[in-house]
């Protein structure tokens, strides 16, 4: 018992434990004020210095009331031996055999209802001149209302909270189950894709990479025109800057948390190398001063605009773009701005501009990027301009504030 009341003291917060305290001193001072005020005017009354004694006893094993849980069996036996001297019943008595029946445990708790139930006794045999059979139907009586009920009323009590307590428990087991099986599970599908995309996707990049170097080659020394060769380079480039990036994101398919090799704002630049390649100008203006991001946010707006330029790339009309980094105190826009290709459109319907055909590969593009921002807490707006002539996709990300800056 007293290594279980220890134990659960331990475990309870200091605010809980004084809650308790402040709920045990308030009901042994109201078991106090009642038993001392039927005391003094309903029962034995105070009129001789023994009668002051038994009063100054009342109080004492009301007041042990306040102790704390693991003196619950003792307090009991006082109040089995005080109701003898003071030959009858109170509040406190009761309260005392609840806390024996809610408290305690093993041997304890029936010798503690032993002993008040003893005190009943005793009191009844002792105090009140009834006939034998009667008095024993007395005992049965009063044993039963105030020892027996309150105390099993504890047990009822503390065994309920123990079952809600278990319940509880159970809960939080089976929640945990549920998550470490939905772990696994996502942690197999993990694999799985990433079997996928190093069967398929790296296999298919490969082959690209190595069909452009051997036709550059073979363009080279048949004096080809040096347009075409520099096409076949840019695409020879792009597909080894694919397969980097395709292993990078199959390692952490695999459960890699190293993101030291993951480009970000930095590796921009070649970004732009690689679509200049490809026969796109574009331009890259920095406004405000550079500095570090979050490694994770670094590669999220690196993603970001290398999903732009890919829809400029598909889906605009080849005039330069332009794409901007604007460092803010506490934020960071990325915008990208590329001429919009005109749309064939039936006779007698205008010449209107706007998206080519493929909108579902754009649309998809352009929730990859609101998936992307959304994860840092950024905002997304894209669509024609003011004179409908220019694509603009702009991403502005928040940052904790400025950090340490970067040489431009």
């Amino acid at each position: 018992m007293d290594d279980a009341d220890q134990l659960t003291r331990r475990s309870e917060p200091v605010h809980v434990r004084r809650s308790l305290v402040g709920q045990s001193v308030l009901v042994a001072a109201v078991c106090l004020a009642v038993d001392a005020i039927s005391f003094a005017m309903i029962g034995p009354g105070i009129h001789t210095p023994v009668d002051v004694l038994r009063l100054l006893l009342l109080i004492a094993v009301d007041a042990a009331l306040a102790l704390p849980a693991r003196y619950s069996g003792w307090v009991a036996l006082a109040h089995g031996v005080a109701s003898i001297a003071l030959a009858g019943e109170g509040a406190g008595r009761l309260i005392a055999g609840y806390r024996a029946g809610a408290w305690l445990r093993g041997w304890s708790a029936p010798a503690s209802l032993v002993a008040i139930s003893a005190g009943i006794v005793v009191t009844h045999w002792w105090y009140v001149p009834v006939p034998g059979r009667s008095l024993w139907l007395l005992d049965a009586v009063q044993i039963g209302s105030t020892a027996v009920l309150p105390w099993l009323v504890g047990r009822y009590t503390t065994a309920r909270r123990a079952y809600i307590d278990e319940l509880r428990h159970r809960r939080e087991v089976e929640a945990r189950d549920a998550a470490a099986e939905v772990d696994m599970a996502v942690a197999h599908e993990r694999t799985a894709i990433a079997r996928d995309l190093h069967d398929v996707i790296s296999h298919h990049v490969s082959a690209i990479g190595v069909h452009a170097g051997a036709a550059r080659m073979r363009l080279g020394t048949a004096n080809a025109s040096p347009g075409v060769v520099d096409s076949l380079a840019a695409v020879e480039a792009a597909s080894r800057s694919a397969m980097i990036d395709l292993r990078t994101m199959l390692d952490l398919l695999h459960g890699a948390t190293d993101t030291t090799n993951q480009p970000g704002l930095d590796n921009l630049e070649e970004l732009l190398q690689n679509v200049r390649g490809s026969g796109l100008a574009t331009r890259l203006h920095v406004r405000g001063v550079p500095r570090q991001v979050p490694g994770s946010l670094d590669i999220a707006l690196y993603r970001i605009g290398q999903e732009m330029l890919t829809n400029a790339l598909r889906h605009g009309d080849g005039t330069p773009v332009d794409v901007e980094i604007h460092y803010q105190p506490t934020s960071i826009t990325l915008a990208v701005r590329n001429g919009i290709r005109a749309v064939p459109v039936p006779a007698g319907h205008g010449d209107r501009r706007g998206l080519p055909a493929e909108p579902d590969g754009t649309h998809r593009g352009l929730a990859g990027i609101r998936t992307r921002a959304a994860m840092f807490h950024g905002s997304v707006s894209h669509g024609p301009d003011h004179d409908t002539r220019c694509w603009e996709a702009i991403v502005t990300v928040p940052t904790d504030g400025p950090s340490q800056e970067v040489a431009s």
